[in-house]
């Protein structure tokens, strides 16, 4: 069914389209259609930061910023659902046109700029989701935020979603959002992730629950950074780890019309080195906190790729502006053939 639509969405403008899309399958949710689009994946279940997931395939934080979406999504067969990034204020983002679909490569270059509702308006949709699976919920700074109190908007966040959140997803990788991949240098991640354990084990007291956090961090690292990474989230005992986000890198796209657009760089040609960190982040951690894989899944054996580098769950976005939904059980699929 995804194939017949496809080409009228590639038609008209790609956040236009974004938003006519879920509109849609909101829609089409309400009339109990979505089964014609995307068939349930088989039960697979994984425990990962002591929750279980039916399924080891999630949805990406990016696609549903606000959790307006989060029960047609979940109809599509998610083993789990990440909204957001969420930041303190409502933001506009950056100046449209921020989306760009580059089709030979099966690629999207974004510079959205966390565009979102607020936290409150976030917590609201939450609150009014029938949804009662994995949920995670993605923070990151406001934008006119200055970055030496970055801390402050990121504690906000967490203070605000710990109730509604299955786990909490800590975004410092955007390359959207000025100076914000700053954060994970050194210095900076360490002070960051001091603040947030503290703060999470108060509101575990406070709520009476553990909500466990992830970190989401970028493509573009090397390995000694990634080393220091490993090394700082095993010292805060931070309970995973979400590689990767977009990159800044147009390695295999500058012969595209589009590529020279700034903004992060996913789908297809991130896949490679999403990957790699992934690897790499696996011999550093050496089992001490798990790893979701993300980045270039437009098939089921890229999902399976990411699961034998180390990672323990996969997200998927942009293969599914390419792929439809039948791209959430094709990858659930490789993935329990490929555990066995």
């Amino acid at each position: 069914m995804y194939s017949l639509l496809r080409p009228l969405l590639f038609s008209i403008d790609p956040e236009t389209a974004h938003h006519l899309t879920l509109d849609g399958l909101q829609a089409a949710h309400r009339l109990g259609l979505l089964p014609l689009f995307a068939k349930r994946p088989a039960d697979d279940a994984r425990t990962v930061m002591g929750l279980t997931f039916p399924n080891p395939v999630g949805l990406a934080a990016g696609l549903d910023k606000n959790g307006a979406y989060i029960d047609a999504l979940a109809a599509l067969g998610f083993g789990f659902i990440e909204i957001g990034t969420i930041t303190p204020r409502p933001q506009p983002g950056n100046p449209k046109p921020r989306m760009f679909r580059l089709p030979e490569a099966q690629a999207i270059i974004n510079r959205m700029g966390f565009n979102n509702l607020g936290v409150d308006a976030l917590i609201e949709n939450v609150k009014h989701a029938k949804y009662r699976g994995v949920l995670g919920i993605n923070i990151g700074k406001n934008a006119d935020t200055p970055i030496d109190k970055a801390a402050d908007d990121y504690l906000i966040g967490l203070r605000k979603v710990y109730a509604h959140a299955s786990y909490v997803a800590v975004n410092i990788s955007s390359p959207n959002t000025k100076n914000l991949r700053q954060l994970q240098g050194g210095d900076e991640l360490d002070a960051l992730l001091a603040q947030l354990k503290s703060e999470q084990e108060k509101l575990a007291d406070l709520h009476g629950k553990y909500v466990p956090l992830a970190l989401k961090i970028a493509p573009d690292l090397d390995q000694e950074q990634i080393r220091q990474i490993a090394a700082t989230l095993m010292r805060h005992r931070i309970d995973g780890v979400i590689a990767t986000n977009t990159t800044l890198s147009r390695e295999g796209v500058e012969h595209l019309p589009q590529h020279s657009e700034t903004g992060g760089l996913s789908g297809a040609p991130v896949r490679e080195k999403s990957t790699t960190v992934i690897r790499q982040l696996a011999a550093e951690l050496q089992g001490a906190l798990p790893i979701i894989g993300v980045g270039g899944i437009v098939c089921g054996a890229d999902a399976a790729e990411k699961i034998r580098a180390g990672a323990a769950l996969v997200q998927v976005y942009s293969g599914l502006i390419y792929r439809g939904p039948e791209l959430v059980g094709e990858c659930a699929e490789a993935i329990r053939q490929a555990s066995r």
